[in-house]
């Protein structure tokens, strides 16, 4: 261990594995260092890294399915394993590594799990590597690459963190994109679109369908609500929830995570959005009034666990549509509007 350098330390993570009908796929161990112990401009510099919006997800499948191109789905194995390191970084040695070895450390070269910049590393590592194949990178979303090719064909590629969607009307192209990113790095090609993100695609004759089952059942059991009496709407009809101070407070870090997965969930239920909104509003003082409402949505999902977004097949055009409407001063709070829209891709719902 060089003089000076206080090396962070690191643990062995184990985690389950599961299928989109919830069985188990396979167990993973990961060796995660603590880098909630490295300190800015010395241990790291940079961290952001972007990732791909759900909008643009949903363009993606609408493009897709209007044009009837296929959908493939690929999976990067330890993606921040591939990034490559421009500080100098070092760490404890792993439990089990090595006995008889007192005072020696481990020298990062490449990025590990847990460590601020690993998400910078691989992004910048993969964008590099595929913009050498020749693809673009978007202007308007920096996870999407295409590429163009003579006879007028596309290849699109949308990627979310070492989850990659790939689509278009060059099945030749996309083949070689799948070796040349083999070669680069550790791919498992998962075939055609199915699981994304928590999200289950689904084929039929009348197009696409998006559905949450089994996030929502998970969250079900994990509340205890799975076996609870189920409700037809997701909030009271002319609720107005307030800033109740008579109402005793809650754990304000069991409702954050309950509204922030929620919240992801309203990606593929539209029907729950505007319930959501409404409990968001209450993340920094929740009470046992907001929890009630939030319980409310979870008994609405219990009654409604399979309801679905559909992109239908093809369609006359994809003209840009936009609904909006206003709640004038609603709140009882402070008299703000709440505005409502809803964006089209021709028949197809985006945002």
């Amino acid at each position: 261990m060089p003089k000076g350098v206080n090396p962070m330390g690191c643990r062995w993570v184990y985690n389950l594995k599961y299928n989109a009908d919830g069985s188990l796929e396979r167990y993973k161990a990961r060796l995660v260092a603590k880098g909630y112990t490295q300190t800015y401009g010395i241990d790291y510099l940079e961290t952001f890294a972007p990732i791909a919006k759900m909008t643009m997800v949903r363009i993606l499948l609408s493009l897709a399915d209007f044009y009837g191109w296929q959908l493939y789905q690929l999976d990067v194995k330890n993606a921040f394993l591939h990034g490559d390191l421009e500080e100098e970084v070092f760490m404890e040695q792993p439990l089990g590594f090595k006995e008889g070895h007192k005072g020696e450390v481990c020298k990062l070269k490449k990025a590990l799990y847990g460590l601020k910049q690993s998400p910078r590393a691989w992004f910048d590592r993969f964008s590099k590597a595929i913009k050498l194949m020749g693809y673009q990178q978007s202007r308007g979303d920096h996870t999407l690459f295409f590429k163009h090719s003579k006879e007028g064909k596309l290849t699109v590629l949308l990627v979310y963190v070492d989850d990659i969607i790939v689509t278009g009307s060059n099945l030749e192209e996309q083949q070689a994109l799948k070796g040349n990113l083999a070669q680069n790095f550790e791919i498992k090609d998962l075939e055609s679109l199915k699981y994304f993100l928590g999200i289950e695609v689904a084929y039929s004759k009348e197009g696409i369908f998006l559905s949450q089952r089994k996030y929502i059942l998970d969250l079900l059991k994990e509340t205890g609500l799975l076996g609870g009496k189920g409700v037809c709407t997701p909030v009271e009809p002319n609720a107005r929830l307030s800033e109740d101070n008579d109402s005793p407070p809650v754990d304000r870090g069991r409702y954050q995570r309950l509204v922030g997965r929620l919240i992801y969930l309203s990606h593929t239920r539209p029907d729950i959005t505007y319930s959501v909104s409404l409990v968001s509003q209450f993340m920094h003082c929740p009470t046992e009034s907001h929890m009630q409402a939030v319980r409310r949505i979870l008994c609405y999902l219990k009654t409604t666990p399979g309801k679905r977004v559909i992109f239908k097949i093809g369609g006359d055009s994809l003209e840009v549509q936009g609904y909006t409407d206003v709640d004038y001063a609603g709140l009882r709070m402070d008299r703000r509007s709440t505005t409502d829209y809803c964006m089209f891709l021709g028949e197809k719902l985006i945002s």
